[in-house]
């Protein structure tokens, strides 16, 4: 079935030591793109995500998101740096001694100085997150490629309403053509009639040039096409996977044989059928932009 470019999903867990939360959006785009932002220390899950995405994602913008909050005891320990702390007592020595300074040194000092004291985040076993993850990051995607299915379904019904309407637009421009003639024709005689005067007019000379000028604004062909290219998209609109690029496809076609029954227009009529089915094949296009 058809899915749409543009989705939402989320999805989140808690346990008694950590709460995770997922988020994925996207937009179109003519290529898969994935941009994945999480807390430094899910890093190493990078290259796991990306591989679970692109199972069910072939094209679009996707940006996620991983938010990590940890809770509880073993969420981090204090960590003194020894050897930094004697530098600073040492120097602080140096200048009280050099310049008289009053005062003693203490442990505020020694707390309020950058990198002394640092909190260490507890180290957690890999497997263990990726375990924990990959069932909200399952959870988050299900609910992303259901807001895109129901989104493609919309574009579906309504793509489907534009290709009826421009079936019924090329099947006029069908029934329309015999009237052509028959106005060519009947215009042909007239004039040459008033030119000859009174004289029997040949019919032969008018049917040849009648065959000739038929030749001329001929459309079956397009019309054809047209009809063939119609029917393809339907078909391919009810497909599973990516079908974005072929429909895009279908449509350059269609447009081409639309500009072609636009060229050979014989009157008004059909002109202006054809400046409605290049109207309606853009508004195709434009639709078909947001399939995936």
């Amino acid at each position: 079935m058809a899915r749409s470019m543009t989705g939402y999903g989320r999805a989140e867990i808690n346990t008694e030591s950590r709460k995770i939360q997922i988020e994925i959006k996207s937009v179109n785009n003519r290529y898969a793109d994935f941009n994945i932002r999480m807390p430094r220390k899910f890093s190493f899950l990078e290259a796991a995500i990306r591989s679970y995405l692109k199972e069910s994602i072939q094209r679009g913008k996707v940006d996620v998101f991983i938010v990590s909050e940890e809770f509880g005891e073993g969420v981090g320990s204090l960590r003194m740096n020894e050897a930094l702390a004697s530098e600073y007592i040492e120097n602080l020595r140096f200048l009280k001694e050099k310049y008289s300074l009053a005062g003693d040194i203490s442990c505020s000092d020694l707390i309020r100085a950058p990198e002394v004291f640092t909190i260490g985040e507890a180290s957690s076993d890999e497997e263990e997150i990726w375990n924990l993850i990959e069932p909200v990051l399952k959870d988050a995607c299900c609910a992303f490629n259901e807001s895109r299915h129901t989104e493609g379904e919309r574009l579906k019904a309504d793509l489907f309403e534009k290709l009826d309407e421009l079936y019924k637009t090329v099947v006029e421009v069908e029934e329309h053509e015999p009237e052509i003639m028959n106005a060519y024709t009947e215009k042909l005689r007239n004039a040459l009639t008033e030119l000859l005067e009174g004289h029997d007019v040949e019919e032969q000379r008018i049917t040849a040039e009648a065959v000739l000028y038929a030749d001329k604004i001929s459309t079956d062909e397009e019309c054809v096409r047209l009809k063939s290219h119609i029917v393809q998209m339907r078909e391919e609109l009810l497909k599973e996977g990516s079908i974005g690029r072929k429909l895009d496809f279908i449509t350059q076609e269609m447009n081409r044989e639309a500009n072609t029954t636009l060229s050979k227009a014989g009157d008004l009529i059909t002109a202006d059928l054809g400046i409605t089915m290049k109207t309606l094949i853009e508004k195709i296009r434009e639709q078909i932009q947001n399939i995936e």
